[in-house]
């Protein structure tokens, strides 16, 4: 898909680690013996597995994101149908062998590469058929909106993993140096293709114009190209993803600055990138682009770019910030740099993002913590560590009872007879 080589390796650590990390969680599937308020009865709790998932994952990470469910799935008992994106087929069918080999069986863990519409298609069979329990989806809040929708109709809720608009909020008080690395990383990573991208960058008044000019300076300056290159990003996954890229370029208004490159959209040899890397006609290249002076009243500041455009604006109060970055409505990432705790922690209660970083970019998951957004970045659920079992198990509860007799909770009690004098 276009991921410089170094990011690809970290994408297949991610399945070591997630590996790793389950396999010892495999053993600790617990329930709970409890206690009964009777005598001669006691009472259990079962995971149990919930049957069928239907997986739906992204081209922008291949290999990683789908095992944040197909391990887990197949861990706590379930059967896996999974439709990787028909971007990397290559990748899906790579891991699918591998699962294979390792002694999946092949009816329990099958691969289908479908285009979307006939993906929806065949997952409301499967829930009329009653064949799909489950339905893990990771991709636009548009088509999740969907899923979601559909999905409800059968009394299922869906594992949904959605876009975001992501903020990076710069304090008076940052490392501006450090803040610089994980705007770059964050904003452009990838070629802005994550879901935890970097949407828009609050910057205090106070430091505003000096960072613009730094993060400026540093993107122009960024090597963009082959992606077996030392370069900071590749080419976009495809030709609908650029065509997307280029829309989000039209709402730049005349209010706005535009800073990071040579120019705007593909880089092609009539429409070059200053210090390119290779070949411009091997791949799907865009310029990185940068927005500055974003403002509420801007379509840019609610809309997903999901692509090599970052957008910049200013804030007088941390307050005033956080209202910003939550008023979009989405809630997937976000992160701050500061050195004061009060306001780490005025930030941690007032941001709903799912996923929080300080002095950190945006982007970044280990495996065994929760990963997941809200509002239009997702529904709640939340995928790696041990948080995800709960979207592949279900509780059963069990009572059982050896007294010889029927027993009644909540009705079997003692009658104290009422004391009029009884004083303490």
């Amino acid at each position: 898909m276009g991921k410089v080589y170094r990011e690809a390796l970290g994408d297949v650590q991610e399945v070591i680690d997630t590996c790793d990390f389950f396999l010892g969680e495999g053993r600790r599937l617990y329930g709970q013996t409890v206690p009964s308020e009777m005598p001669n009865k006691n009472l259990f709790t079962f995971r149990m597995p919930v049957g069928t998932a239907l997986i739906i994952t992204a081209g922008n990470f291949p290999a990683a994101v789908p095992s944040w469910y197909i391990i887990p799935a197949l861990l706590t008992g379930n059967s896996v149908v999974w439709k990787p994106s028909e971007y990397t087929p290559a990748v899906a069918e790579a891991m699918t062998a591998i699962f294979h080999a390792a002694g999946v069986p092949k009816d329990v863990l099958i691969t289908v590469v479908a285009e979307g519409k006939e993906t929806f298609e065949g997952m409301v069979k499967g829930l009329d058929e009653g064949t799909i329990n489950k339905v893990g989806f990771t991709g636009s809040t548009e088509v999740g909106r969907l899923i979601g929708a559909k999905v409800g109709e059968y009394i299922q809720s869906a594992c949904l993993e959605l876009g975001g608009k992501n903020p990076m909020i710069i304090m008076p008080d940052a490392d501006l140096e450090l803040a610089l690395d994980g705007a770059l990383f964050a904003g452009f990573g990838t070629a802005g293709q994550r879901c935890t991208s970097l949407g828009t960058l609050w910057v205090h008044d106070s430091v505003y114009d000096k960072f613009l000019k730094m993060y400026a300076d540093k993107v122009a300056s960024s090597k963009v190209g082959d992606p077996m290159q030392d370069v900071l990003f590749g080419p976009m996954i495809g030709e609908k993803y650029l065509a997307t890229h280029e829309e989000n370029l039209k709402l730049i208004q005349p209010h706005h600055t535009v800073l990071g490159s040579t120019g705007i959209g593909r880089i092609t040899k009539d429409n070059p990138r200053e210090g390119f890397v290779g070949d411009p006609d091997a791949g799907v290249f865009a310029h990185p682009t940068i927005v500055a002076g974003i403002t509420k009243d801007d379509e840019l500041y609610d809309t997903e770019t999901f692509g090599p455009l970052v957008t910049v604006g200013r804030f007088s109060t941390i307050e005033e910030a956080i209202e910003l970055g939550n008023d979009h409505g989405f809630g997937l990432s976000a992160a701050i740099y500061t050195s004061d705790p009060k306001a780490v922690w005025t930030f941690r209660e007032g941001i709903s993002a799912g996923m929080l970083s300080i002095n950190n970019s945006t982007s970044g998951a280990e495996a065994h913590l929760p990963f997941g957004g809200n509002g239009k970045s997702g529904n709640g659920s939340r995928q790696s560590g041990i948080w995800v079992l709960d979207v592949f198990t279900r509780w059963q509860s069990l009572n059982w009872d050896w007294s010889g007799k029927l027993q009644k909770a909540q009705m079997d009690n003692e009658e104290v007879p009422h004391n009029p004098d009884f004083k303490i």
